[in-house]
């Protein structure tokens, strides 16, 4: 079974500007943990316009084959000589007192952030397979939830689940790093043999591991839950929104029928898509209520 994909995970307080960059820089920020450090740039020489010295010595010359072209029938050609000459000299002029602004190099900027944001973001090698795979259920709830029309038409709480979403989502993803790290250490040492004696405290450990993992997953559980309501209340908000613009074109269809003579027959076609619209609204009110009892589910 192929592990889950799960990327960087940064702890919600971080600014989303600073968080966005940390996400989206993950082999980078696995080789600065590691150690390395991008190398200093050095400053770089301001951009340069034509050569004051080459204008110079250039200057004589044009001006007496401007001499020479404006005393000649090729006259016109001498004053575009001149209008080109001086628009040279202008960028020339500019150029000395341009201010080149240059941004940091990608590497440096990240690795500021990195150093500066230590502890406060998790990589995907900070979880071994079975933690990847719990959080990548807890991302895929969260997903569900905060992408879900339901959220964005304000019948659930988007506020309150905009914050308290991804604070479930770094406290999970914290968690089980945390249980990943202890997991691997506790395997090296089973790896290296466990003599008797220690058998009788290797036993309560493993529990301690077994049940820090089994608190994360209700956890979890709980998310996809939340998440499940939250799909049923969005099949019942498209379903809604279909049924509803059938009933906006039924008087297109009466009126067909009416003038056929058919419109006996359209009674009960008619009668059932009005239950049913009916009933689809109380359907998506019971799963927004029932919606709203995990969230607060998930608060407690």
């Amino acid at each position: 079974m192929p592990r889950q994909s799960v990327g960087v995970v940064v702890d919600p307080g971080v600014p989303p500007e600073i968080a966005g960059l940390l996400r989206a820089n993950a082999p980078l920020l696995v080789r600065i943990r590691s150690g390395w450090t991008p190398p200093a740039e050095p400053p770089q020489p301001p951009r340069r316009g034509p050569s004051s010295v080459a204008l110079l010595a250039a200057t004589p010359v044009v001006l007496a084959l401007m001499t020479l072209l404006l005393e000649s029938p090729l006259a016109p050609l001498g004053f575009v000589l001149l209008g080109g000459f001086v628009f040279v000299v202008l960028l020339r002029i500019a150029s000395m007192s341009e201010t080149v602004e240059r941004e940091r190099p990608h590497a440096r900027g990240v690795y500021e952030q990195a150093r500066l944001h230590d502890g406060r973001y998790l990589l995907p090698e900070d979880f071994d397979e079975e933690a990847a795979d719990v959080l990548g259920r807890a991302q895929r709830a969260i997903g569900t939830v905060l992408r879900s029309h339901v959220n964005a038409e304000g019948l659930l709480d988007g506020p309150r689940n905009a914050i308290l979403l991804p604070e479930q989502e770094w406290e999970v993803a914290r968690l089980l790093a945390k249980l990943s790290a202890l997991r691997a250490e506790h395997r090296a040492l089973l790896a290296r043999g466990v003599a008797p004696e220690v058998a009788a405290v290797v036993r309560p450990l493993e529990r301690a591991l077994a049940d820090s993992e089994a608190a994360v997953v209700a956890r979890v559980e709980a998310l996809e839950r939340y998440a499940a309501h939250v799909t049923e209340a969005e099949r019942a908000y498209h379903a809604r929104d279909q049924i509803e613009e059938l009933r906006a074109r039924l008087p297109r269809y009466e009126e067909l029928l009416a003038e056929s003579g058919a419109d006996a027959l359209s009674v009960p076609e008619i009668e059932r898509l009005t239950q049913d619209a009916d009933q689809l609204e109380r359907l998506l009110r019971r799963s927004v209520s029932s919606a709203h009892e995990a969230f607060r589910h998930l608060e407690g």
